[in-house]
Parts: C-alpha cells; structure tokens; sequence
C-alpha cells in the first residue's frame, strides 16, 4: 500500500487539484461543526490530497478487512504534542491528533500503482470533549472530497489478483455506524493505532525503520521502549508466521472492536481481541447467545478440527445481511482471510 501512495503523487498533475494554503488549519479541527470539505483541514498540499501536509504516514501490522480497498493512512499531531506509548489499547493521543485514513481501489490489483480511484476519506479528531468522526466522499474527479453525514453507496469495481472484474456496492458509513465500531466503553475511540499493530516496519522515503522507533527519532512518541520489548500483532498474511497467531490477530483485527468485554457486543461472551486467553471466550465449543439465522443451525462458534460446523467459519463466509460478519464495513467474503481462520479451526485439537 506504501509504494502505492508513492506512487499516485506522480499522478497528481493529472488530476487537476489546486494547492491549499500551507500549515494544517488546527482551529477547523477543533471546531464543532465539521468543515465542509476535506481540503479545509489543509491536511494535504493539494485538493486531491496526494501530497501529505505535516502528516505521518503509518500502516498496521494486521488492518480490518473493507472489501479489498487500499488504505492510506497517516498521523497528524499538533505542533509541540506528543503520542504517549500504552502496552495496551490505543496510543494516548493529544487533543487536535487527527488520524487519516483514505479507502482507494486501484483498477487492477495486480498493478497497484496504476490508475487508482480515491473513494472516501476518513477523519478520526481528538477534540476537547472526546474524539469525533467524519467522512468525506471523493468527486469522479478526484479533486475534491465532501462531507457526507448519512453515508452513501457508492458503484466500485477492480480486476481482482486472478484477472476477475469485481462489482463492488461499497458503503461509506454513516455517523451512527461510525460510532457502533468504534465504541469502547460507551466512548468513541480508534482501533487499529495500538502500539502492538504498529510494531512494524514501514518503507519511509528515507529508508525503512521501525514504526515505534522512527517516531521515537522524530521526537513525536514518548515512553516506548524498544520494539524487540514491545507487544507485537503478528502480521496475518505473513506465512512464515504460525498459523494460530495469524488468526489471533486476524480475528483481532476484524472482530474485536466489536467482539471485546468493553464493545458494543459484549453481551455476547464472545471476545476475540488478541488479549483473551480462555477457550470459551474465543468460542471454542461456546454455544450462540441467541438461536437464530446466525447460527446456520450450528452448535457452537468454534467446534475444534471441523471449520465445517463452526459458526465463527459460517458468518465469515457469508455476504447476507444479519448472518454475514463483520456485519458492516464490507460486503464481499474475505476469501483468504477465511481460508486462514478455517486453517486455524482445523488444526485445532479436540479439547
């Protein structure tokens, strides 16, 4: 995803996008009401938000799934703030940090490079009060990007990595489904900026480094320790790594934002953030909360060695609406992230 973002600044000539004024417009983040156009914020040089301004990029170890979308992410932070370090949860972010993140498919997944159509960008701003969330929706020229409250549906397609047109429905969220997701102890907060999923290696222009030890140099992280001492989310799509702990982060990735002691389906008794060590919490041989279509008339969410008759492999596979989880964010099955957690149910032992 990195190289593609590189990348798409040479495109920028192309599109069109006139420059904004210089220096990040702190006091439109701030502010109460949401600007009504991405370009206010000044977060980038241009319109088309190609060229970063004042931003870090950053990428996580194992991000959630959103129907095959590049996401371009970066960091913004006031001047003089820090990120505190947390071993767990997300970083301590100061008031006016403001994380970017930009869904984008490119024409054909094999050349990530090439033609790469912005969809939406979205805006999470820690304000006095607490965070907030916005979305801006991309034009067809990809000059300009407007806030949209209510969400929207927007018509997507991309050749896939076996030469395959995909027709997409994708969903920008509405406020509201905002909120559900990022929910966390009734408060709105981030998910994927934790220091154990930052833990990683990105490619800066000047030279790859370690995330948590490159903010560190640059004097905009405070209290990490080294990274061979810090938590680590494995990556999921990385097979030198065991198959377990690819899952484990999968299923964290993608599930527990919702699917934690301390979210919105907490009454569920399923928990599947990377931190829960107990079988039964995870799913193994744990029966539905409720009976329903969910269920697919199975038993239990995780039956160990049988993907087959596991409902947590059922839902994953599934793209109908009130069976399908994750039930927002996407509507396509994640084929090869469902290939890895059936692997990860089969080469379990029966208790």
């Amino acid at each position: 995803m990195t190289r593609v973002w590189l990348a798409s600044l040479a495109a920028l000539a192309c599109l069109g996008a006139a420059p904004v004024p210089t220096g990040v417009a702190l006091e439109a983040l701030l502010a109460e009401a949401p600007a009504p156009k991405l370009s206010d914020y000044h977060l980038f040089k241009d319109a088309g938000a190609r060229q970063p301004n004042a931003l870090v990029p950053y990428s996580l170890n194992t991000p959630l799934f959103s129907d095959y979308a590049e996401k371009f992410r970066f960091l913004y932070l006031p001047p003089g703030t820090k990120a505190a370090y947390r071993a767990e949860g997300v970083l301590d972010l100061p008031v006016g940090a403001t994380l970017v993140k930009t869904f984008a498919y490119p024409a054909d997944l094999r050349r990530p490079d090439d033609k790469i159509r912005y969809l939406e960008t979205r805006l999470l701003i820690r304000k006095r009060e607490g965070w907030a969330a916005q979305t801006y929706v991309w034009n067809a020229e990809q000059t300009e990007a407007v806030l949209k409250r209510a969400g929207a549906r927007l018509d997507a397609s991309f050749v896939d990595a076996h030469g395959k047109t995909v027709q997409v429905d994708y969903a920008v969220p509405n406020q509201n489904q905002c909120k559900e997701c990022h929910q966390l102890d009734k408060g709105l907060t981030p998910i994927g900026p934790k220091a154990r999923n930052l833990n990683g290696t990105y490619p800066y222009v000047e030279g790859a480094e370690n995330q948590l030890a490159h903010w560190t140099r640059l004097g905009l992280l405070t209290g990490a320790p080294k990274p061979a001492d810090a938590p680590r989310t494995p990556r999921w799509d990385d097979p030198k790594e065991p198959v377990e702990a690819r899952a484990r982060a999968y299923l964290d990735a993608n599930c527990a934002h919702c699917h934690n002691p301390r979210a919105v389906a907490s009454n569920s008794g399923l928990f599947l953030n990377l931190e829960e060590t107990r079988p039964a919490a995870l799913g193994v041989g744990k029966g539905p909360v409720a009976a329903g279509r969910g269920s697919g008339g199975l038993m239990v969410g995780i039956d160990p060695g049988h993907p087959d008759s596991s409902i947590l492999a059922y839902r994953m596979a599934s793209t109908e609406p009130g069976v399908m989880m994750p039930e927002l964010g996407r509507s396509l099955k994640h084929a090869e992230g469902l290939a890895l957690i059936r692997a990860y149910i089969a080469g379990m032992k029966t208790p």
